[in-house]
């Protein structure tokens, strides 16, 4: 007898069957399965950055500190680049904050509103959820630094490259924008 086949389980209602037996299941699941499917998402961000090689590492810790202090109390966001059959179809990123994504078929989707990805050339921030896609590269393209921006993307090799200051004012912009859809 399995043990969603067990007499207290034929006893509950049908729907708490049916979570019955995906719990028994999780069960038994290879440990290393159920701590990723339990892990919360500031644990997935820590193991995320802790898996960069040591100088984007530390890079990386800190511009995830200075978004957070710069966005407090932001909802927290980790995609692991992976779509539903579990291809990668992006580099990982850790999300900050959340906005409606309007489609034009009228669907919606909730998703973050700025992005922190390692790369291979070094890190990017993504500034969503911006209508005029030419704004960050006019406005603060010229006094970022040794940066490559793009409608949404700010992208960069190292932290010393960039003005801190100017990051901070578009992450900032960006937010305010998404924020009025």
């Amino acid at each position: 007898m399995t043990d969603y086949d067990s007499p207290r389980a034929n006893r509950l209602a049908p729907r708490f069957k049916t979570i019955f037996r995906i719990y028994a299941n999780l069960r038994r699941l290879p440990d290393s399965n159920i701590n990723f499917i339990h892990m919360n998402i500031q644990q997935q961000i820590e193991n995320y950055i802790a898996g960069q090689p040591e100088a984007k590492r530390g890079e990386m810790q800190t511009l995830h500190g200075h978004i957070l202090q710069t966005l407090p109390g932001c909802k927290l966001w980790f995609e692991d680049g992976k779509n539903s059959e579990g291809k990668t179809v992006a580099n990982p990123s850790i999300g900050y904050g959340s906005y409606t994504i309007k489609y034009a078929d009228g669907k919606t989707r909730e998703f973050y509103q700025i992005g922190l990805s390692a790369n291979t050339s070094g890190i990017s921030v993504y500034v969503l959820g911006i209508k005029d896609k030419t704004y960050l590269a006019q406005t603060f393209g010229k006094d970022l630094g040794k940066a490559s921006v793009t409608g949404y993307c700010i992208k960069f090799s190292k932290l010393k490259d960039i003005n801190l200051d100017v990051l901070e004012a578009a992450v900032r912009y960006g937010v305010e924008e998404s924020s009025k859809s």
